[in-house]
């Protein structure tokens, strides 16, 4: 058997990528260009590392700020002063003034309040029954027996035999003087029986 080897085939040429125009031509004492991918690679990881640098930054000036405001809100202990304790100074007795009583107020006597009661001012002089209606009246006279000019208010019941009161009625006047007299009606309303009588209820007499 034969040790010939046939020779081995000749290198083949690469093909070369042909560099764009206008750009000066490679340095033969160059370093070779760098992989794409070692570039990415190299580009993160130091954007990586910068931003944890930054981060960390922050949260060491956010913990000492933290830190600054705790110390400044815990109050100290007052210190203690040397000076010499003193006593506290005596008041004055305080005096009370006497008790002064208000002087009492007494109401004015009125003028009338000496004269009869208004009851003795006022007499009935007439009490009838219209004979057309069959209403009762009462015709009055009122003496003014205050010391001062008066106004009147004479109130009026009608009553029949048994003593009901079947009507009523009221007479007013304006300023009598002291002395003097008037006439007066009071009218009663609603038909009544014959013999109804009129009796005084009420007297209001009022100071002018």
């Amino acid at each position: 058997m034969s040790d010939y080897f046939p020779p081995p085939p000749p290198e083949q040429p690469q093909p070369e990528h042909p560099a764009p125009v206008g750009a000066s031509p490679p340095s033969p004492w160059a370093a070779p260009a760098a992989p794409p991918g070692k570039q990415r690679t190299g580009l993160i990881v130091t954007l990586a590392v910068g931003g944890g640098l930054v981060v960390a930054g922050a949260m060491v000036a956010l913990v000492h700020s933290l830190m600054d405001s705790i110390s400044d809100s815990i109050a100290l202990p007052p210190e203690r002063s040397d000076a010499p304790y003193s006593e506290p100074y005596d008041e004055e007795p305080y005096a009370e003034e006497p008790y002064a009583e208000e002087p009492s107020y007494e109401e004015p006597v009125e003028p009338d309040a000496a004269g009869p009661p208004a009851e003795k001012d006022v007499t009935v002089t007439k009490c009838t029954r219209d004979s057309l209606i069959g209403w009762p009246h009462a015709d009055l006279r009122i003496v003014n027996g205050s010391g001062s000019p008066a106004a009147y208010i004479v109130s009026i019941t009608f009553v029949d035999a048994d003593g009901a009161v079947v009507s009523d009625g009221i007479a007013t006047t304006e300023e009598v003087a002291p002395g003097a007299s008037v006439k007066v009606r009071a009218q009663g309303s609603g038909e009544v029986a014959a013999g109804t009588k009129c009796r005084i209820a009420e007297v209001d007499r009022h100071p002018l």
